[in-house]
């Protein structure tokens, strides 16, 4: 080779190196979307979410791009959709739609972060090492659901002091499952209340479970913290109105919908939150650097329309004690 051809070779790939690291630098980082439910069912917690991020300066179809999976309620299909991702090579997993999610997510990938939303305790669940020092390529936001059991069942006594059988809904696939079915159990039996628990994760399922508490004569019904239930909430709140079953559920979309009661953590901020922790995994923090956040802020709803549906009057102390009372 001449040395003045050599000189230009040099000279173009010297030009073209910076091109190409500029290039590296600036391709749109992609964020992995593991839902257990459907788009149409967590629209309004997805803008929570892409809140989070714009805050932090991503703007999805801007500068970030985000590949959603949606299991449509179908659990077994999460390990699946789970490792898509991982192939995808995307650069973080935001496992929502409760602990399967990132369950499945977890067992997909040790590598890629992944920040999760979980109404279960994230340590016993064996996601993290601890709260503070998560370790490993996960974190994320901690709803506690787990010990909401007493005082939704304490509530739904104030509100229906007459009813002494009570009906539990329960997602057997549920991880949290049997510890829900503990604490409901042990709240039922010092306020002297008879608990049936009905397993349901189908639509056919939720039907039956109605139909078969409606002929049992259960005076009432409380709702597990599910996400399969999350995205069937108009489904499960028509069901309780048709068999006229006073229903206390454990987040305001059922009330909103039109069911009597809910009691539960606020997932306004908690969904914002996984936003802004993706937002600072993108921009290079470690997910086991990141503590896990505890969502603590709670509230109490009553739809007043469906009590007087139901015949019910609510008792002044307890329409007090509400942060919103739907007329």
């Amino acid at each position: 080779m001449r040395r003045r051809e050599f000189i230009k070779v040099i000279a173009g790939s010297a030009a073209a190196w910076p091109l190409a690291a500029h290039a590296q630098r600036s391709a749109m980082p992609v964020v992995g979307c593991l839902h257990l439910g459907s788009s149409e069912a967590a629209s309004t917690q997805l803008g929570l979410l892409r809140d989070g991020l714009k805050e932090n300066g991503y703007l999805e179809g801007k500068n970030v791009s985000i590949e959603y999976r949606w299991a449509q309620g179908q659990s077994d299909r999460l390990r699946e959709l789970a490792i898509d991702l991982v192939r995808r090579k995307v650069d973080v997993i935001a496992a929502l739609g409760g602990t399967n999610s990132v369950v499945a997510a977890k067992a997909a990938t040790t590598t890629i972060p992944i920040v999760f939303l979980t109404g279960g305790d994230p340590v016993k669940l064996g996601l993290v090492n601890s709260l503070n020092q998560p370790g490993g390529n996960v974190t994320g936001i901690s709803f506690i659901v787990e010990d909401l059991g007493a005082k939704e069942v304490g509530l739904l006594h104030e509100l229906i002091p007459d009813a002494k059988n009570v009906g539990f809904l329960v997602n057997a696939d549920n991880p949290n499952a049997s510890q829900q079915i503990k604490d409901l159990q042990e709240a039922a039996r010092l306020l002297r209340l008879e608990l049936q628990s009905f397993q349901a994760k189908t639509e056919r399922q939720l039907q039956d479970a109605f139909d078969t508490g409606a002929q049992r004569k259960i005076g009432a019904m409380l709702v597990g913290a599910d996400p399969y239930f999350g995205s069937h909430v108009n489904q499960i709140v028509r069901l309780a109105a048709g068999h006229r079953i006073p229903t206390v559920y454990y987040k305001r979309d059922f009330a909103d919908a039109g069911g009597l009661m809910s009691y539960g953590t606020s997932n306004t901020d908690a969904w914002r939150q996984v936003g802004i922790y993706v937002a600072r995994i993108l921009k290079g923090a470690k997910p086991g650097d990141l503590p896990v956040m505890q969502s603590t802020k709670f509230e109490l709803v009553i739809n007043l329309k469906t009590a007087r549906a139901l015949g019910l009057e609510v008792p002044p102390q307890l329409l007090a004690r509400a942060d919103e009372v739907i007329e």
